[in-house]
């Protein structure tokens, strides 16, 4: 314990600084290829649903490890792990960099997938290990600018480097920082997460692989591909059934993979639960807005990337200064204000129409981001302030693979209902459109009738984004609800840690 308490007294500034820049250029990097796909498929020579599964395969891989994270904290010291993340990531960037073809590209971005998959569970963890649990909302905070900015940043740079380079080098932008991260992790990072001499079951592992991977893959390709396709289904029964089985047997276990009993502690499960429904809301503004910004409005992917950057930049300005006011006031108020924020503003959004300027949008973004920053690390820092240091791990890598899922499972929510509304629309608004037209006038051209049929698909898109983004408030209200039953959360001493354990211990033996 004298190693955690120095610690606490001075937390390792210079380390976690190494862990930020490398888990930010490895979460940059996830988003930061979407922009390219194009450019790649042209170069290589691939279809869409080939050239997909660059974005599809990392975020597979990330939803197979992240569970697996709390194992290989528990197991190894955070230098070696760290350093092996960062390795394997700076391979696999240099790989895709120098791509002779389009497998070795999908390889490299696998390889890339499975160093940062590690990445965030370890730098949260190094950082609840570090500082104390009244001094670490503003800890917390500071890490929100790479989970929050990182990948919002990713599309406008990405935009600007296809527009005058080649997509070649949206990797060698990102080498120099990982070779550098990797040098000074060699000479620079301490030890400071307590090791324990555990073993990885395989089959949880497998069953982990499948469950969350199966999830991933069949609710992301839902809103492609339709929920009647059997792929999606059938992944997607796959995966519930392989995380059930999973879940039943981590309870079962006194070593688990991933320590599910932590949801006992409630407000660590309030919590997760508020992230998740967060998490789902949030994917309205990130999916929602280019399809309304591009696709109906016509503007182009660059300025559809630069309307969205002042609100990545005011959730990086705001996320280290909503930390502070976490210690200060607590997350109910942080979480409670910021929720109404977000429900304005996504309300506003859904009133969109053919004429909103482009300032208007801007505005609104920032803003709802603003609301959005008060509301993400405050409230996962307090339900991780409940769990004793030895349960972090799990409770990092459980909040990670959530968010993921939950992200996956909004996305094909919101996608699948602005589908089945623009289809809708567009037959009334075709409707309509034949049952007005005057039967003494000559029938419109070729081009007048393809001019008149886009007019109504723009028209039926513009109002299933709108009622997309009506279920997304109401969404943000079930988060806000939940909010108000937030308590702020004690530092909790080692006696009740101790007196847990060892109610947990006599509980097992009595139903053993």
């Amino acid at each position: 314990m004298s190693e955690t308490k120095s610690i606490e007294k001075k937390p390792p500034y210079g380390m976690i600084a190494i862990l930020f820049i490398g888990a930010f250029v490895a979460i940059l990097n996830e988003t930061l290829l979407n922009v390219a796909l194009p450019s790649i498929m042209e170069d290589f020579d691939v279809n869409a649903t080939s050239v997909q599964w660059l974005s599809t395969g990392y975020m597979l891989i990330n939803g197979i490890l992240i569970p697996a994270s709390a194992f290989f904290i528990q197991r190894f010291t955070n230098k070696k792990l760290f350093i092996t993340a960062m390795g394997l990531f700076t391979a696999g960037t240099l790989l895709a960099s120098l791509a002779p073809s389009f497998g070795v590209l999908l390889t490299a971005r696998m390889i890339q997938a499975s160093g940062s998959a590690i990445m965030m569970p370890l730098l949260m963890n190094v950082m609840l290990t570090a500082f104390p649990v009244e001094k670490r909302g503003a800890a917390m905070g500071t890490f929100g600018i790479v989970m929050i900015v990182a990948p919002a940043i990713g599309p406008t740079l990405s935009g600007w480097v296809v527009e005058h380079y080649s997509w070649r080098t949206l990797f060698d932008i990102v080498l120099p920082f990982s070779v550098l991260t990797l040098v000074l992790a060699a000479f620079k990072l301490k030890n400071v997460t307590p090791q324990h001499d555990i073993k990885l079951d395989i089959f949880s592992l497998i069953l982990s692989s499948i469950g969350f991977g199966g999830l991933l893959y069949g609710f992301s390709t839902a809103g492609d591909k339709g929920w009647d396709d059997p792929l999606v289904y059938g992944t997607i029964i796959a995966g519930t059934i392989a995380l059930i089985s999973f879940v039943l047997r981590q309870l079962r276990m006194d070593d688990p993979m991933l320590e599910f009993r932590i949801y006992k502690y409630p407000m660590f499960a309030l919590s997760s639960a508020i992230s998740m429904v967060i998490a789902i809301a949030m994917f309205s503004g990130m999916i929602l807005m280019p399809i309304y910004i591009q696709t109906i409005r016509g503007i182009s992917p660059m300025e559809s990337g630069l309307l969205m950057l002042p609100g990545a930049l005011m959730m990086g300005i705001m996320s280290p200064i909503t930390g502070r006011l976490f210690d200060k006031y607590g997350a109910r108020a942080l979480a409670t204000i910021g929720l109404t924020i977000m429900i304005v503003t996504t309300y506003f959004f859904s009133r969109l129409d053919m004429e909103t300027s482009y300032t208007s949008l801007i505005l609104l973004y920032t803003i709802r981001s603003f609301g959005m920053s008060m509301v993400m690390m405050p409230v996962m820092t307090n339900g991780l302030n409940q769990l004793p240091m030895r349960d972090n791990p799990h409770g990092t890598a459980l909040n990670n693979t959530l968010q993921q899922v939950s992200g996956a499972i909004g996305s094909a929510l919101l996608i699948t209902i602005m589908n089945n509304r623009t289809e809708s629309e567009a037959k009334e608004l075709a409707a309509d459109a034949m049952a007005n037209m005057d039967p003494s006038m000559a029938q419109p051209s070729a081009e007048a009738a393809a001019g008149m049929q886009q007019q109504i698909m723009n028209e039926a898109m513009l109002h299933g984004i709108n009622f997309s983004f009506l279920i997304s408030t109401l969404i943000a209200v079930i988060a806000l609800v939940l909010a108000f039953f937030i308590k702020r959360v004690k530092p909790a001493t080692e006696k009740k840690e101790a007196d847990l354990t060892l109610s947990n211990a006599s509980a097992n033996a009595v139903s053993e």
